[in-house]
């Protein structure tokens, strides 16, 4: 099984400014890795910086093969890479099935990527014709998952999906994270708030505090310590 991402000693940040500091991370292909830390540990800083969003500031990061070219997330994109981000990033007065032809590559995989995509999102089904603004938040995001999806990416990331969800509705969308690994074989990078929700579907974790790693290695051997509730507080 080969890595679809490599980082090594990854600084990040803004205008020269470093917010994630000395990152080491690798992504295999269908595994997640849930990225945790409390608010402005780096996490956002991070997937911007993976998708090309954000330029490295040192260190090294090789997405599917290659750096990303920054400044230049398209060109990221059509490598491979399918970001969603926390504000989900939808046409609002574009109906669902307008949102997702946007993410798909040409006329026939574009038929095939909806088929496949509807058969993990069944419910949206029923609401092709609805324009995006329309629906709910957590329709919404199943919505942003599946644009993403369409474009068959290799590498996805995922930025706080449960932002502004009730806690049922995320208890209905995170799995759909695992099956997305499980079933179409992408690597995943899933930022999220709900720890122990997060740590059900990851396999691995990676833990930022003030933008540096706390805590690092398999979901399960996190799952029962006080680590991670301690690092949230620190």
């Amino acid at each position: 099984m080969s890595n679809v991402l490599e980082i090594r000693g990854l600084v990040a940040g803004y205008e020269g400014v470093p917010v994630v500091r000395d990152l080491d991370l690798s992504v295999a292909e269908g595994e997640v890795l849930a990225l945790l830390g409390p608010n402005g540990a780096g996490k956002t800083t991070t997937l911007q910086t993976i998708s090309g969003l954000l330029p490295a500031i040192d260190g090294s990061i090789e997405v599917l093969g290659a750096a990303p070219t920054a400044r230049f997330p398209h060109k990221v994109a059509r490598r491979g890479v399918g970001h969603v981000t926390e504000d989900r990033s939808l046409f609002f007065d574009l109906t669902a099935h307008q949102n997702l032809r946007l993410g798909a590559r040409g006329r026939r995989r574009q038929r095939l990527a909806l088929e496949r995509v509807l058969g993990l999102f069944p419910e949206l089904e029923d609401l092709l014709d609805r324009k995006a603004g329309l629906l709910s938040g957590g329709q919404q995001q199943m919505l942003a998952l599946a644009r993403a999806l369409v474009a068959e990416p290799r590498l996805l990331l995922v930025d706080e999906m449960s932002l502004g969800l009730a806690p049922i509705i995320v208890q209905r969308l995170l799995p759909m994270v695992r099956a997305i690994a499980d079933d179409t074989g992408a690597g995943v990078v899933l930022v999220e708030q709900h720890l122990s929700m997060a740590l059900e579907v990851a396999d691995t974790v990676c833990v930022l505090v003030h933008g540096e790693v706390a805590a690092h290695g398999p979901a399960e051997d996190l799952r029962d310590r006080d680590l991670l509730a301690a690092t949230y507080l620190s």
